[in-house]
């Protein structure tokens, strides 16, 4: 399935112990770039996130959002740190003695001095506190997965749309070029009579000359191989999965054609319908842009 390389997941779970969120959003990128942003305590778990994460995703810039908030009141102790109170104590009684100040330590003062009282944090068990964030994460992937296949499934449509557009014109292309070496004969002809007044015209020299003019402006090759990649990338389109690089690389391939078919081009007709092509290529690369 076709999918975008834009998308947004967010999935959450809430429990009476803990409340873990993770959201997802990502835009184009030629490759995958990952950037994860989350609490410090879950930074062990950054090689697990990203190779998760690469069963979801191959081509986008990725940002992933992951909060987490525990409410186990044990897990947060309050310490006190003896000997660093005993050194302030100290430390001041030799400030008063020194310049003969009055010594007004009390105990709330000195618990105000920093690092006397901390609270520390129980160290997390990882196997449980994964055992809870991997879900979240699969689920968050999920989803932001159905929101690029959604988008998707729009971006094939109208790419659909705009290559059976693009065929038309390929075509109209073939049904100009006879014409326009029927009318090159015909006027080469009214040329010679016109010159030649009553001399009787060479046919087989005209006839060359339109040869020779017709193989110069043959555009047969060009418009048969943008069938060719039309068909392809409508074919493409239709199998699905991780085909942006492939398509962009099919599109390029087009352009050239285009680009071949109005360098050819001697007739007005058939150069604006060769920037017509070269406009519909871009509008479709453009598209493909958003493809993963």
């Amino acid at each position: 399935m076709i999918k975008s390389m834009t998308g947004f997941g967010r999935a959450e779970t809430v429990t009476s112990e803990m409340k873990i969120t993770v959201e997802m959003k990502s835009v184009n990128h030629r490759y995958l770039d990952l950037n994860i942003k989350m609490p410090k305590k879950l930074g062990f778990f950054e090689a697990a996130i990203r190779n998760l994460l690469k069963n979801y995703v191959s081509r986008g810039k990725l940002d992933i959002f992951i909060t987490y908030e525990d409410y186990r009141p044990d897990r947060i102790s309050l310490k006190y740190n003896r000997e660093l109170a005993g050194e302030y104590l100290g430390y001041l009684k030799e400030m008063a003695a020194e310049f003969g100040l009055e010594n007004d330590i009390c105990v709330s003062s000195l618990s105000r001095y920093p690092e006397i009282f901390s609270m520390e944090e129980e160290p997390a068990d990882e196997d449980e506190l994964w055992e809870n964030l991997e879900p979240v994460l699969c689920e968050a992937c999920r989803r932001f997965v159905a929101a690029r296949e959604a988008e998707g499934a729009h971006l094939k449509k109208d790419l659909l749309l705009k290559l059976a557009a693009l065929d038309e014109k390929v075509n109209r292309v073939q049904e100009r070029s006879p014409q326009i070496v029927a009318a090159y004969r015909e006027k080469l002809e009214t040329r010679a009579r016109e010159l030649l007044s009553d001399t009787q015209i060479d046919d087989s020299r005209i006839a060359a000359e339109v040869i020779i003019f017709a193989d110069k402006i043959c555009n047969d090759e060009e418009t048969v191989r943008l069938h060719s990649h039309i068909r392809g990338m409508a074919r493409t389109l239709e199998d699905g999965r991780d085909v942006g690089r492939k398509l962009d690389f099919v599109a390029q391939e087009m352009n050239r054609e285009a680009n071949t078919i109005l360098s050819k081009s001697s007739d007005l007709e058939v150069s604006n319908i060769a920037i017509e092509l070269k406009t519909e290529i871009e509008k479709i690369r453009e598209q493909i842009q958003n493809i993963e």
